[in-house]
């Protein structure tokens, strides 16, 4: 019994000293470029709409009557890196859904994903290099009256909160 209660003692103590040293903390800094936002890239609506997903691993997909093309715009998910301590807990917030608007007058909406890290995660990497965080999402295109044919764009809202 007594060697059972020192290992467990002992794994305790090994999670414990890969936390962030608790005085004072660093405060986390993002950041984001703007040519890597979240891009949906061409693609084509038939008369119902439907989604087209992009994953924080780069891929997409697509549901309903909606084409996938390659010609034109890439896609890609939203690109951020955060400076941290290693060990430091951060935890991502997606802001609301939100609607876009078209070039043509049209509005599609936007849910933001999951990220690749997922939510909350421990950083592990040491300054000054950064964690690189993908984030994709969700657009969902209406029939040709409500989302008709056109360019797109919005601000989306993410917090990270260090804990």
């Amino acid at each position: 019994m007594r060697k059972s209660y020192l290992i467990l003692l002992l794994l305790f103590i090994n999670i414990a000293v890969k936390a962030q040293p608790p005085l004072p903390p660093r405060p986390i800094a993002i950041f984001a470029n703007p040519e890597q936002g979240l891009i949906f890239g061409t693609f084509f609506r038939g008369n119902t709409g439907g989604t087209v997903i992009i994953y924080p691993d780069g891929s997409r997909s697509v549901t309903g009557d909606i084409i996938q093309s390659n010609i034109g715009v890439p896609f890609s998910p939203a690109i951020f890196e955060l400076e941290a301590n290693p060990g430091t807990i951060v935890t991502i917030l997606n802001g609301p859904n939100i609607i876009l608007n078209g070039t043509n007058g049209g509005t599609v909406s936007l849910r933001v994903g999951n990220a690749n890290t997922g939510s909350p995660f421990i950083t592990s990497v040491s300054l000054p290099a950064r964690t690189t965080i993908r984030i994709g999402g969700t657009l969902t295109v209406s029939g040709p009256l409500t989302s008709p044919s056109g360019s797109y764009s919005g601000k989306f809202y993410i917090t990270f909160i260090q804990q």
